[in-house]
């Protein structure tokens, strides 16, 4: 219906023609033209949305994993660190080593993927024209809600358990990433408040 409506306009400006030859073209050519508006705004929210879904399919996908898999891959990370600062540990003290960071990089972890999380969050539904405000804490709310399915699921995965210390952890990471990314965008997002509140009065 809107398709017809706007085609039926352009004929009546000319820019369309009517011969039967040229329908077809004139549709297309109006498609075509049509996507061109439309669609870096759409591309936007795709692509946007896209990432959110994106991490949250990360951070499900770590949640997965039962406590040895878990537990390996944290291991991993501390012991390719050290090598990477170049650190000579015998066995003995590379365990030490390892027990030492092994809980605050899962904290770390987790306050990382969060982080990223708050930012994609706040990204996507600024595509919305939501007013500041409730911008800021509707990306806190999701981001705490996926935190606590988070671990809910984890709890009934072989070894792990769900803690609501690590959910305030997710959220404090989501929130600072909210944060940092309204202050580097802060004008842009005023802008766009601006001219919501004018369409509403």
């Amino acid at each position: 219906m809107v398709f017809g409506l706007v085609e039926k306009k352009l004929l009546q400006l000319g820019i369309l023609k009517t011969n039967h030859c040229c329908i077809k073209a004139n549709r297309f050519y109006l498609l075509f033209v049509l996507l061109l508006c439309l669609g870096d705004y759409v591309i936007k929210k795709i692509i946007k949305g896209f990432f959110v879904i994106l991490c949250m399919i990360i951070i499900f996908s770590f949640s997965t994993d039962n406590s040895i898999e878990s537990t390996k891959k944290s291991e991993g990370v501390i012991i390719q660190v050290s090598s990477i600062l170049g650190l000579d540990f015998n066995e003995k003290q590379q365990q030490h080593f390892i027990e030492f960071f092994f809980v605050p990089v899962r904290k770390a972890a987790h306050f990382f993927i969060y982080f990223v999380l708050g930012i994609t969050l706040i990204s996507f539904l600024r595509e919305f024209s939501i007013p500041i405000r409730r911008l800021i804490l509707l990306s806190i709310v999701l981001a705490f809600l996926y935190a606590c399915s988070d671990e809910f699921h984890q709890l009934f995965v072989s070894g792990r358990s769900g803690q609501f210390s690590d959910v305030l952890l997710d959220t404090f990471g989501a929130s600072v990433g909210i944060g940092i990314y309204y202050l580097l965008f802060r004008k842009k997002l005023k802008e766009i408040s601006y001219e919501q509140k004018k369409r509403i009065s």
